[in-house]
C-alpha cells in the first residue's frame, strides 16, 4: 500500500519522513515545486534536538497524482482543505480513507466530500516547522490520537495507530471529535500569543490580567463546542476542567493552566506558534480566518456570540495586511476587549 501524504510541509514532512524511514511506501505531495525538487534530489531532512536525519523520499506536485489512493494523510493548512479535497475526492479508492493531520474542524469538510465512512479523525499535538525546501524542524513531542467519527474502535483505526506509531506514540479513542475540538478551542489561546513577538511562555506568564483574558478566550470557544454536543477531552497541556474553574474565578486553576503551558513550551525547540511564523518568517496569510472563523460561523447557528474571538480574528487580519505591528499593545487591547465582553 502506498501512503499518500498530501501537504509535505511541517507536520506532513515529519510524518512522511518517519514512515519512509520505517520502510513504508510513501508518496509526498506538495504544491511548492522547489520543495518537491529538493526532496527528490537530496531527500527530506528533519532536524531536532537530537540532530538531523535525511531520508530518501518521493515527491510530486498535486497535478501528477494518480487515482486509486488507499490511504491519504492530509496535512495542508485549513484554508487549503477545500482545494485539496477537489484533487483527492475523485482519486480516493472506494475503500480508501483520508486522515486529517490538521488543525481545525476539517473532518466535517472531508466527510462531506468523501463520506464519513472514508474519514478518520486525528489530533496531532506535536510541533514542527517548515524551514526551507527539503528541510523540516521537529519542534517537540505531543499527543497523537486517532478515531472513527462514529466512535467505533475499528480494525482500521487500530491498524492506523500501529502504522503511525513510528511517527509518535499513537492513542485510539472512541471520542476523536472531543480531542480535535479540544485542540481547536485551546488553539484560540495560541493564536492570541502570536499578536506579539514573544515566546508562548512569555505571553502566558505576562500578568494575571493577560492570563484571565486567555482563559476567557478559550472558554468562549469551549461554549460553542459544548453547545454543539461535543464532550471535550484533556490532552497534553490542556485540561477543560481547569478553564471552566478559572472562568468562575478559581485562581489556582488559572495558575495551573498557564503554568502547564509555560512548562510545555519551555521544553520545546519550537517556542512560538506556526501563526507567528507565517506572519514574521514566511510573510503569508495565516489559517486563523479559516480556523476561528469556522467556530464563529458555528456559534451563530447556535445563537452564541463570540466578541473576543472576533476581535482576535480582526487583529490577525490587520497583522497579515500590515495595518498593525506585533506588540504588547495588541495583548493589552485583547485584555480590554475581554473585560467589555465579560
Amino acid at each position: 500500500m502506498t501512503i499518500t501524504v498530501y501537504g509535505a510541509g511541517a507536520i506532513g514532512g515529519v510524518t512522511g519522513a518517519a514512515l519512509a524511514r520505517a520502510g513504508h511506501d510513501v508518496l509526498l505531495v506538495d504544491r511548492a515545486e522547489d520543495h518537491v525538487a529538493a526532496m527528490n534530489a537530496h531527500g527530506l531532512t528533519v532536524e531536532s534536538r537530537d540532530g538531523a536525519v535525511t531520508v530518501p523520499v518521493r515527491g510530486i506536485s498535486p497535478g501528477a497524482l494518480g487515482p486509486g489512493l488507499d490511504l491519504v494523510l492530509l496535512a495542508v493548512k485549513s484554508q487549503d482543505t477545500p482545494a485539496a479535497l477537489e484533487v483527492l475526492a475523485p482519486r480516493l479508492a472506494a475503500d480508501g480513507a483520508i486522515v486529517s493531520l490538521q488543525n481545525g474542524l476539517n473532518e466535517e469538510l472531508i466527510a462531506r466530500a468523501v463520506g464519513a465512512g472514508r474519514t478518520v479523525g486525528c489530533l496531532v499535538n506535536w510541533a514542527a516547522d517548515w524551514i526551507a525546501p527539503g528541510r523540516i524542524l521537529h519542534g517537540g513531542h505531543g499527543a497523537l490520537v486517532l478515531g472513527e467519527l462514529d466512535g467505533r474502535l475499528s480494525d482500521r483505526v487500530q491498524d492506523l495507530a500501529k502504522l503511525l506509531a513510528v511517527v509518535a506514540p499513537t492513542e485510539v479513542t472512541d471520542n476523536v471529535l472531543g480531542y480535535t475540538w479540544a485542540k481547536h478551542v485551546y488553539g484560540a489561546l495560541l493564536v492570541a500569543t502570536a499578536v506579539v513577538d514573544a515566546h508562548v511562555y512569555e505571553v502566558v506568564e505576562r500578568s494575571p490580567e493577560v492570563q484571565q483574558m486567555l482563559v476567557a478566550l478559550v472558554v468562549e470557544n469551549m461554549r460553542v463546542a459544548e453547545a454543539a454536543g461535543i464532550r471535550l477531552e484533556p490532552f497534553d497541556e490542556y485540561a477543560p476542567a481547569d478553564y471552566r474553574a478559572a472562568a468562575r474565578g478559581d485562581l489556582a486553576a488559572r495558575q495551573r493552566a498557564m503554568a502547564i503551558i509555560g512548562r510545555h513550551y519551555r521544553q520545546h525547540t519550537k517556542t512560538k506558534t506556526g501563526i507567528w511564523r507565517d506572519l514574521v518568517v514566511r510573510r503569508r496569510k495565516t489559517e486563523v480566518g479559516a480556523l476561528l472563523g469556522a467556530t464563529v460561523t458555528k456559534a451563530r447557528t447556535l445563537g452564541l456570540a463570540m466578541p473576543l474571538t472576533e476581535r482576535l480574528i480582526a487583529m490577525i487580519e490587520d497583522l497579515e495586511l500590515g495595518r498593525r505591528v506585533m506588540s504588547w499593545a495588541n495583548i493589552d487591547e485583547l485584555v480590554a476587549a475581554s473585560r467589555r465582553s465579560a
